[in-house]
């Protein structure tokens, strides 16, 4: 893609009907005479201990035991906690202890999960949406609105009524340990585009959001869990680059932001000081500078980068006076909720500070509908998470995120009747592309190799394949996080090389930054990229190769000199018989 062609796209991203705001106010603070009313009764039956509790929101498991969620439990009916945040464990089991948890809380519990790619990222048994880097690539932000609907509706299934959700990082750094897949891409139109789609989508449906992580997390090369990131950036460039998406998702009336764990010196030059904790960044720039005024949320308390430099509490009291309304997972909130009283009475933080967040938590708790009786239901709970219209939409996200790098014309000229191997990769059984493309190439043989294979191996195979009239490659990474270098053996790597010097089809499941560690791979005589490796994916390259769908995906980040930013080709297949039929499940 020309430099003009990008000019274009992003020109179309930004002043689309899709990309404008269409309100400048976080939704639950439109407040009705009703809802201050509520805020109010509720605010006035609240103990100045209990207000303090309301900002503290803790970790919440059903794979845990009864020890754990009875400690939970405990918090709420003594401590008075503001809310919870699910993790991993079944949605019915989670479902039967949010219905507990909630009788015996005092104020209406506020309950959150970090779902960036829906309930399959924590829970058993629910639908995995693709990961933000695979959404990168689709044209049609439509798709993405409709996948913002559907998890706000798995949410209010769940009893649960906050997304930490959106990622608004914009990934410009390939080596990035921490974000990298959970980002739309490297473009700023594109990641706020796709941003805005996804959170208009869950808030339409009534779920908060929290955007994240502020000011931007995409340029680092350290893992806030487990250290402080430093970015040295200037305040200009940072105003054009990492902050661009918040401002214009706070322009569009988002209801939630995160603030990210980095020392950030060009905004606060306080050495070892988290963002989280900097009155610049939290009141001075997001509060002030942004005007943003629904929930300032603190990513997670417990992590390196926070209580490396500010242990044993000290965090938790910052956090506050930063400016933050709800402070997550803190690692101890009975002593968080002592040492904020003791603040207090220092006078290091005041009522008002207090009152402000207390009042804008219960607002937010009113608009998510806790204002009324809370009715939780499991029946056929399993059935009601797996709606035809998700399971449908899920497999359309992918089909329209395949992108074509190059080749188009050799997947044209593909002959089912041929004699076709097609291989798996990274894999120690045939897998369900290779099962499904069998449907169409029914004169083609299956073969794998693992991601440690032996050389011995590698040769013999390659001497096998010289007896094939074409070859069809799957590259998977199998792992549940797929980061931006494949974990394969130097001899796979270099027989990936081998192969795309003949007539091959190349397909690539894998985080796209893994391209740039497959040296040769960019002299394949096709390449089609599919981000990761899920059942939908490998079903949706099984279409285009098939001929029985296009693909017009574009490549959402830059990998190197061969496959930059925008890169993808519109490709029309000539339709072949099929001799079975694709599975849809």
């Amino acid at each position: 893609m020309t430099a003009i062609r990008r000019f274009l796209l992003f020109t179309i991203l930004l002043f689309s009907s899709d990309f404008l705001p269409a309100q400048t106010r976080s939704p639950f603070l439109e407040q009705t005479i009703a809802q201050r009313r509520w805020v109010d009764s509720v605010f006035n039956t609240l103990s100045r201990k209990e207000r303090i509790a309301q900002l503290f929101f803790v970790r919440a498991h059903t794979d845990r035991g009864k020890a754990f969620e009875d400690s939970v439990a405990s918090l709420i009916k003594k401590g008075k906690i503001g809310g919870l945040v699910f993790f991993q464990g079944g949605p019915v089991r989670q479902l039967s202890l949010t219905k507990r948890y909630q009788e015996i809380a005092k104020t209406p519990l506020l309950i959150a999960m970090d779902a960036e790619w829906g309930l399959g990222m924590r829970l058993d048994s629910t639908i995995s949406y693709p990961y933000q880097m695979t959404l990168g690539a689709i044209r049609d932000t439509g798709l993405i609105y409709q996948m913002g609907v559907q998890i706000a509706k798995d949410f209010k299934q769940m009893g649960m009524h906050i997304n930490f959700a959106p990622v608004a990082d914009i990934n410009n750094n390939p080596n990035n340990p921490v974000i990298g897949y959970r980002s739309f891409g490297d473009s700023k139109y594109n990641v706020a585009a796709k941003t805005l789609a996804y959170m208009r989508g869950m808030q339409d449906e009534g779920i908060l959001v929290s955007i994240k992580h502020f000011p931007g997390h995409g340029d680092t090369n350290v893992d806030s869990h487990k250290d402080l990131p430093t970015l040295n950036f200037s305040r200009a460039r940072l105003d054009s680059i990492e902050l661009y998406p918040f401002r214009e998702l706070i322009k569009a009336g988002a209801s939630g932001v995160m603030v990210a764990h980095m020392n950030i010196p060009a905004l606060d030059n306080t050495p070892h000081l988290p963002s989280t904790l900097s009155v610049p960044i939290v009141t001075g720039l997001l509060k002030n500078e942004h005007q943003f005024k629904g929930l300032i949320i603190s990513d997670a308390m417990e992590m390196k980068g926070v209580v490396k430099y500010f242990p044993n509490g000290e965090a938790d009291v910052k956090a506050i006076m930063a400016g933050n309304d709800i402070i997550e997972l803190s690692e101890d909130t009975r002593r968080a909720i002592k040492l904020t009283r003791k603040a207090i009475r220092k006078d290091q933080i005041s009522w008002d500070r207090i009152n402000e967040s207390v009042r804008k938590i219960l607002a937010a708790k009113y608009w998510a509908g806790l204002n009324r009786p809370i009715s939780i239901d499991t029946a056929d709970l399993i059935k009601k998470l797996h709606r035809s219209e998700s399971v449908a939409l899920n497999q359309r996200l992918s089909d329209a995120s395949v992108t074509v790098l190059k080749g188009d014309s050799l997947l044209r000229s593909l002959d089912p009747a041929s004699k076709t191997a097609v291989i798996s990769l990274g894999v120690t059984e045939v897998s369900l592309f290779q099962k499904e493309l069998k449907k169409t190439f029914s004169n083609s043989t299956s073969f794998v190799l693992s991601k440690i294979a032996s050389s011995s191996d590698i040769t013999a195979m390659l001497r096998e394949l010289r007896k094939y009239d074409q070859i069809i490659l799957a590259v998977h990474d199998y792992r549940k996080r797929p980061l931006s270098n494949l974990d394969y053996n130097s001899e796979l790597k270099i027989f990936i090389a081998e192969l795309s010097k003949l007539n091959t089809v190349t397909c690539v499941f894998a985080n796209p930054y893994t391209i740039a560690g497959l040296p040769g791979i960019e002299s394949s005589k096709s390449l089609i990229v599919n981000y990761q490796n899920s059942e939908e994916e490998q079903r949706s390259a099984v279409k285009v190769i098939s001929g029985q769908m296009q693909a017009n995906g574009r490549l959402p980040v830059t990998i190197n000199s061969f496959f930059k930013y925008g890169d993808g080709i519109d490709y029309f297949p000539v339709p072949r018989a099929v001799t079975g039929q694709l599975t849809e499940d």
